[in-house]
């Protein structure tokens, strides 16, 4: 099972990952080039994490995890809340790379060249 701090370290070792607090401090971002692809909540009831997806992909994974839900506090088309007590660790890095790699696929072409993979 991952935790906050699990969740962090993985999003921190993708390539280009930022972490920032623009909300406050009961908020961690991860960005790539500026971009967000994760949020993490520090004050969530449950340990939790967004992540963005296609919103073909999110509505699938909402249908069939019950630790996958729509977003609290973002658009609930494309970013879904993660709980992390009730999904397997293998998935939630899946996912987490997921929401990066669609970030990186969206950015400008000079932005994104340095990321895609050979």
């Amino acid at each position: 099972m991952m935790n906050i701090e699990d969740v962090r370290n993985h999003a921190l070792s993708l390539p280009g990952c930022k972490e920032d607090m623009p909300y406050g401090p009961d908020w961690l971002i991860f960005r790539i080039e500026g971009k967000i692809f994760l949020h993490i909540w520090l004050e969530a009831p449950e340990p939790t994490c967004a992540v963005k997806l296609p919103p073909e992909t999110g509505q699938a994974l909402k249908q069939h995890y019950d630790g996958v839900r729509p977003a609290y506090h973002l658009n609930k088309t494309h970013w879904n809340d993660i709980y992390l007590e009730q999904i397997d660790e293998t998935l939630i890095k899946q996912w987490i790379e997921q929401s990066y790699e669609l970030v990186v696929s969206n950015l400008p072409k000079k932005l994104r060249a340095p990321y895609e993979q050979k």
